[in-house]
């Protein structure tokens, strides 16, 4: 029998982490456990209401946003199990990427990949595509091979990629639309060691070099500082790996270390939370292209405007229904500026720009596109849809914001005064 979860505080406010989306929702709930969140989603299918779980608000778009329940999964942490042999581990959905890697190391497991920032939940770092950088890597999705979801009726669903591919497929990036992501189950190899260096560079004396610095360093990516029109370029590789020295002569070194794989790629753990960021994922064909067009942009409108710079990626192609590298090779484009500057105007600018080269949006950054737009630039967009209608067919999970970005999938639920109780 599932356990009746207790009434929270009522009317307490959820701020992201910029600070840029704060809502006061009828109720933040915080289970203990997978019986509590069940009669939780239970409880508001009844009711007609709307469920939106929170990570740690790593994003700038309103996706947790709601007038109904919120429910944090912070009770629900830490490590379940793993599997040296077979190559998975298994992690709560209230974990952190943080808690997530230095248990994992713990045991001389690691992760293929990480991005810049590891304070985010799994869950949501899962849901929403983030990344790091590097043509053999795709976005951290794709390390999910496995898990336990709580569904819009209040089931749990397990699935992996032998038992239901196509959900696996669906899951990997879907916003918490298809349900409550409870466990995770993530491949993982031996533990490692990188070497980050660090150089720093004029524009026009790094850009040609861009594509053999991306092939001949495990990661790599590109900051671009608009007002001084200097580069930093950001190399990580296995000891004694990467593009020799002497071919950077154009470059000054002005960072080497060698760390544990989880110290050596987060970057921007310490990073000010004050800024907003829009990205966009474009065809990497097209995407130096694509880079020198929005930097000519820049330089001709908001040059004098931007406070921070641009960072330029690339990502690995996958098979995820609704990942921005979905059967694509991508380039990555970020536009960051400093929150307590102008910014709509600014990416307003740029963001057609992005879209001209067929770039799909980061689901948790800035970005003005909604269903009909979106649709358009997934090809399962369809398949999808068929899944969420199947795992939460009331729409239990679909606040207003996630009915205009992924469309209904319920119509005339109305909700009834009064909070969800236990």
């Amino acid at each position: 029998m599932d356990e009746e979860p207790r009434d929270e505080e009522a009317n307490a406010t959820w701020t992201n982490w910029s600070g840029s989306v704060s809502f006061e929702p009828d109720r933040i709930l915080e289970p203990e456990n997978e019986d509590e969140l069940r009669a939780i989603v239970r409880r508001c299918a009844e009711e007609g209401r709307t469920v939106r779980v929170a990570g740690e608000g790593h994003s700038w778009t309103p996706v947790v946003e709601t007038d109904d329940v919120v429910v944090s999964l912070g009770n629900m942490t830490g490590l379940v199990s793993c599997d040296a042999d077979a190559g998975t581990a298994t992690v709560r959905g209230g974990t952190t990427l943080d808690e997530a890697v230095t248990e994992l190391h713990e045991r001389n497991l690691a992760m293929e990949n990480l991005g810049d920032v590891t304070l985010q939940k799994v869950a949501g770092a899962v849901g929403t595509g983030t990344h790091g950088t590097g043509p053999a890597f795709e976005n951290l999705a794709g390390s999910l091979v496995g898990g336990r979801l709580v569904t819009g009726t209040g089931e749990v669903r397990e699935f992996d990629a032998e038992s239901d591919p196509d959900l696996l497929d669906a899951v990997r990036v879907s916003l918490g639309s298809l349900g409550i992501l409870t466990e995770l189950r993530l491949d993982v190899r031996p533990t490692y060691k990188l070497q980050r260096r660090e150089y720093c560079a004029r524009f026009e004396d790094a850009w040609g070099h861009f594509e053999e610095l991306v092939e001949e360093n495990r990661n790599f990516d590109f900051y671009w500082y608009p007002r001084s029109d200097e580069v930093k370029l950001r190399l990580l590789n296995p000891p004694g790996g990467g593009t020799d020295a002497s071919d950077l002569e154009y470059a000054t070194l002005v960072e080497l270390d060698t760390n544990w794989w989880h110290e050596a790629i987060p970057a921007h753990n310490e990073i000010g939370r004050k800024f907003e960021e829009m990205e966009y994922a474009v065809p990497r064909e097209v995407g130096e292209e694509c880079f020198l067009e929005v930097r000519d942009r820049v330089k001709e409108r908001w040059r004098s405007d931007v406070g921070w710079r641009l960072l330029v990626r690339t990502v690995a192609a996958d098979e995820t229904y609704l990942s921005t590298e979905y059967d694509r090779e991508t380039v990555t484009i970020s536009c960051i500026q400093n929150a307590e500057l102008d910014h709509e105007e600014y990416f307003e600018d740029i963001e057609p720009i992005f879209r001209e080269y067929d770039g799909r949006p980061h689901w948790g950054k800035n970005h003005t596109l909604r269903a009909p737009e979106l649709s358009e630039l997934y090809p399962e967009w369809d398949r999808f849809q068929e899944v969420r209608r199947e795992l939460d067919p009331e729409g239990v999970f679909t606040s207003e914001y996630l009915a205009d970005l992924l469309g209904g999938v319920a119509a005339d639920r109305t909700a009834p005064s009064g909070g969800v109780r236990g």
